[in-house]
Parts: C-alpha cells; structure tokens; sequence
C-alpha cells in the first residue's frame, strides 16, 4: 500500500486502518441543547435547501502566497459569516508559492485554491443553517485586493 503524505494521522495510511479505535480522539462539535433543530436546512424565500455554496474567484488578486495572511482572511470570513470553526488546515506549494485549504465549519466549509503566478484565487463557502456565507466575500475582496471577481451562488440540497 501506498503512503499518503497528505494524511493527518499516520494510522490512516495503513491496512485496517478505518476500524474504530478506542484510544482515538477526533475533534468533534457538539449542538447546544437551545438548538433543536437537526437539520438545519434553510427555509428562505419560499425555498428549503441544506445550504448556500459560493463559487467565488477572484482575478488580479494579491497577497496568494502568504500563509499567515490566508489563515488571517479565512479566519475573519468564518467570524463575519457568523460560523463555527472547527479547524483550519493550509498547505503552502513550493516553488510557485500557492496554497491550498480548507476552514472545516460545523456549518460545513471554506475551501481555497491560489495561484500567485496568475494572480488567481478559487474559494468555495459552503455553509448550513443561519450562517451568513455571503459576508465572507468582502473579507476576501478586502484581504487580497481583486481587479475583479466572479461569484455564483448555489442552493445545494434544494428541496422546495
């Protein structure tokens, strides 16, 4: 079997490894008792779905190859977004400085892709009940300074 350098626990890379194991910890979320919903779908605009995805790109963008200041924008997007995070993971590519991430949210997610040498940088915000992802777009706009931007909004998991 392979070894996969991208795993976070050396336990996954080998045989058998998906079995329970009584001595392992994983970060969890536990819901409040006030929220009883399980859920969380959005009831909006006479519309139900489990959340809203944002596809935002954003052209001669700057400040892509910078960890420290990433982690400092995805941070801000969760708080301004009203979300949850659970964890954060970035990953810096060498030699052209790129990154990709991703802000693990209980209400779902906040994915990155750079590439400094475009000025090119991909985010997806997919989030679940009353967050509030849209808000996430001006932290990005303000962190790295965009000629111009693309965004498409989806309703995933629509139901009404």
């Amino acid at each position: 079997m392979l070894k996969n350098p991208y795993t976070q626990r050396p336990e996954a890379a080998s045989e058998n490894s998906w079995t329970q194991q009584d001595n392992v910890v994983w970060p969890h979320f536990e819901q409040g008792p006030e929220d009883d919903r399980l859920d969380h779908f959005i009831h909006r605009n006479g519309h139900v779905f489990a959340g809203t995805h944002l596809i935002v790109d954003l052209w001669g963008a700057s400040r892509l190859d910078e960890l420290a200041h990433m982690e400092a924008a995805m941070r801000e997007a969760v708080q301004q977004s009203k979300a949850t995070l659970l964890h954060i993971h970035l990953h810096h590519f060498t030699p052209n400085g790129g990154i990709s991430g991703v802000a693990v949210l209980a209400e779902s997610h906040i994915s990155v892709h750079t590439w400094p040498e475009k000025n090119y940088a991909a985010f997806d915000v997919f989030m679940c009940g009353d967050a509030e992802p849209e808000k996430a777009i001006d932290v990005f706009r303000s962190y790295f300074s965009p000629e111009r931007d693309e965004i498409t909004n989806l309703m995933r998991g629509k139901v009404s």
